[in-house]
């Protein structure tokens, strides 16, 4: 992810609703995914809402705050957050049978599984969003000490979502990856790929294609 102006990607997409979005009174995110070429946009999916976990690698780069810029969105304001102008990448940290459903290797390798996480106070550390993970007493009852035990909740198999910030994709990679390292869960995976395909090429190419540059 990176924050962007007004450019041609937006003009070719969201920028034909924003006039009747906005006689909607719309207010908040749209999350687009498309394909890109040189041949032009192809839409794939539309949901007027904030994505997941697109959501929380936002929150990693908004600097002035989440709460600051949400209040301003729901009182109709103008939002002017202080954002990270670099890189930021997310990773989704999940557990069998992810992205199955297959209810009997859940129960057998992923339900109520410890999440430790290699820092002084075993909490959370910075860049680390919850999911599907919820603290636990020692009868393993749902509790709000901090001093209780994460454990893996949900039926999903989707504890965890990891990011990183950097001026570059490739620092923003490493980043990331490093505070996966910091995270301890029986029968973890993760996508390991995240961010190469920018750097290998993908990134020159919406360059070059001029769908990234102001408009």
């Amino acid at each position: 992810m990176f924050w962007a102006g007004r450019n041609r990607l937006f003009q070719e997409t969201l920028g034909r609703l924003e006039s009747w979005l906005a006689d909607e009174g719309y207010v908040g995110s749209i999350d687009l995914n498309c394909i890109v070429n040189d041949s032009g946009v192809h839409p794939l999916e539309f949901t007027p809402r904030f994505g997941y976990p697109t959501i929380a690698l936002q929150e990693e780069s908004l600097l002035s705050g989440s709460g600051e810029f949400l209040h301003d969105l729901a009182h109709g304001n103008d939002p002017q957050p202080e954002v990270h102008r670099g890189f930021q990448v997310a990773v989704r940290v999940v557990l069998p049978p992810f992205p199955f459903d297959d209810p009997a290797t859940y129960d057998e390798s992923s339900r109520n599984a410890a999440l430790v996480f290699d820092t002084e106070d075993g909490r959370p550390p910075d860049g680390v969003h919850i999911e599907d993970a919820q603290r636990v007493t020692a009868d393993g009852d749902p509790t709000m000490d901090p001093d209780g035990e994460w454990r893996v909740a949900g039926e999903a198999g989707m504890p965890l979502v990891v990011t990183g910030m950097g001026e570059t994709m490739q620092a923003a990679r490493e980043r990331c990856y490093d505070r996966v390292d910091d995270v301890l869960v029986p029968n973890l995976y993760y996508r390991d790929d995240i961010g190469e395909r920018w750097i290998d090429g993908d990134g020159d190419r919406l360059h070059s294609w001029g769908y990234l540059g102001p408009k």
